[in-house]
């Protein structure tokens, strides 16, 4: 007879737990469904304008930001290297033949123009495909903008 109790004991402990597939429940609640809605629309049908443009001008605004500090590492970088070259060419460290350095930048400089006309298959998909971004979130986009150009001016 304990032999009996035990098994009703143990049939009972495993009625009162529900087996839980948990890839069928991460299918049915993703996480950016919590956090975004349920909505698959554009984003102007699911936040008020007010709400657009603060999200725009946040992410636009630490774009610009970040888009400034590393622009001025590199431009102190690049600046650096070109004071320092003079220098050394002024001291007698280094010498540049000028005249080789003028014909590599033409050259270099034809090449671009050539290769600037015939633009990439995939730039302009991509090209249009952000201009058709834009078009649908032009609430968003316009916050990004200004944004962006505070984070640059701050």
């Amino acid at each position: 007879m304990a032999d009996r109790g035990e098994d009703v004991d143990a049939e009972s402990e495993d009625e009162l737990y529900e087996v839980v597939n948990i890839t069928d429940y991460a299918r049915r609640h993703q996480w950016w469904s919590r956090v975004f809605g349920n909505s698959t629309g554009p984003i102007a049908e699911k936040y008020s304008v007010a709400s657009q443009i603060m999200m725009g001008g946040v992410t636009g605004w630490c774009a610009g930001y970040l888009f400034q500090r590393v622009g001025k590492i590199v431009a102190t970088a690049v600046g650096g290297g070109f004071l320092l070259l003079q220098i050394a060419n002024h001291s007698g460290y280094v010498q540049v033949d000028w005249g080789k350095v003028e014909k590599d930048v033409n050259k270099a400089k034809k090449h671009l123009k050539k290769k600037a006309n015939k633009a990439a298959p995939e730039l302009n998909s991509f090209i249009e495909e952000s201009t058709e971004f834009v078009k649908r979130n032009i609430v968003i986009s316009g916050g990004f903008v200004g944004g962006f150009l505070l984070g640059l001016a701050s």
